[in-house]
């Protein structure tokens, strides 16, 4: 199976199923000297792992990072780094009867195309769970980024058609849907409720912004830093769309409006989301993703069986009600790693400067 790997000097390969015994990433290319220890990776996973939101699974993994190789007195050695989460909570019971089944607006039908064969417990490596790897690794990126003094922030600004009209970033921990908008939060509480009472799922839009990113990240064509930055975010398997600043209502403006004017202290406006040609701009980094409704949801749906005939089907198991706020972390994970990557490749290009 290719497309396991991302990156070209910092570089990713996530490895491991929902229901196997570990999921884990080697990371190569990191620098040596780098402060990087099993507490840098926990911070991050424990946002992710299951059981700690009010949308979430009720399955309960502690997601305890090893790690591996590749560090040594707490820093990095700048040899590969192995980490490691084993699997705790797994029930591959709950699918026995979906075995033959495929699930709508999963991956079942499309991975039984092109390989013959699926891991039907839990959607194997198709599986949320797969994410742990990315979070993991995303660890040492930020640990690099906060080095050149660079920040990433993931907020929901929308939570089953709840949408947040302020952004106050600063309360949004206050509240268990990451939202910037107090009031807009208690609307999302009361429709997750609704949905969840249903059988039901929802989707919602995650905002993510990078402070601090320098002006010069990215390649001028084929490698643009907003074209691998939406790539990486497309990569999650709950995303569905991607806009970078002003995004699809760049094409209801006129020029003058959209553009944004520079002046001696930098630009007045940023439509642009903080890229221009596929190189960063110095402001800051906007981007907005369009995150589905989980696909696993207890109504029962049309489907097929693996013989072609047309059956029902209903999921059981334990199931997120919205990939949102656990998406949130890994879209800030995904950011982190095209801009760790981007960030090595502007060093070695201005080596001599």
């Amino acid at each position: 199976m290719a497309g396991n790997t991302l990156g070209s000097l910092f570089r990713i390969t996530t490895w491991g199923e929902s229901h196997g015994d570990a999921v884990g990433v080697v990371i190569d290319g990191a620098p040596a000297g780098i402060p990087f220890t099993e507490g840098h990776v926990q911070a991050w996973l424990d946002r992710r792992k299951p059981g700690g939101a009010k949308t979430s699974t009720s399955r309960k993994e502690p997601d305890m990072a090893r790690i591996l190789s590749g560090t040594f007195k707490g820093k990095t050695t700048g040899t590969p780094i192995s980490i490691m989460v084993e699997n705790r909570d797994a029930r591959s019971s709950s699918y026995a009867d979906i075995m033959d089944r495929y699930r709508p607006g999963h991956g079942d039908i499309t991975y039984d195309k092109k390989y013959g064969t699926r891991d039907y417990r839990g959607g194997g490596r198709s599986s949320a769970r797969e994410t742990v790897g990315r979070v993991a690794a995303a660890a040492l990126a930020h640990q690099l980024l906060k080095a050149e003094g660079i920040s990433i922030c993931a907020a929901t600004v929308e939570l089953g058609g709840v949408r947040a009209e302020k952004r106050e970033y600063a309360s949004m921990t206050e509240n268990p849907y990451l939202c910037p908008d107090a009031e807009a939060a208690q609307a999302m509480d009361a429709r997750v409720d609704e949905v969840r009472r249903q059988g039901d799922s929802l989707g919602g839009v995650v905002e993510i912004i990078a402070d601090g990113v320098p002006a010069g990240l990215g390649e001028p064509v084929f490698e643009k830093l907003d074209a691998a930055l939406a790539g990486a975010l497309m990569g999650i398997g709950a995303v569905k769309g991607v806009e970078i600043g002003a995004g699809f209502d760049a094409a209801r403006m006129t020029g003058s409006e959209n553009n944004d004017p520079i002046t001696p202290d930098g630009f007045s406006s940023n439509n642009a989301g903080g890229t221009l040609a596929g190189i960063s701009s110095g402001a800051p980094l906007v981007m907005r993703v369009a995150v589905k409704p989980i696909p696993s949801i207890t109504k029962a749906q049309a489907t097929i069986n693996t013989k072609g005939e047309a059956v029902t089907i209903e999921t059981r198991g334990r199931h997120d009600v919205a990939a949102i706020p656990r998406v949130n972390v890994v879209c800030e994970a995904m950011v982190a790693l095209v801009l760790a990557d981007h960030l090595l490749r502007q060093k070695a290009v201005t080596w001599n400067r």
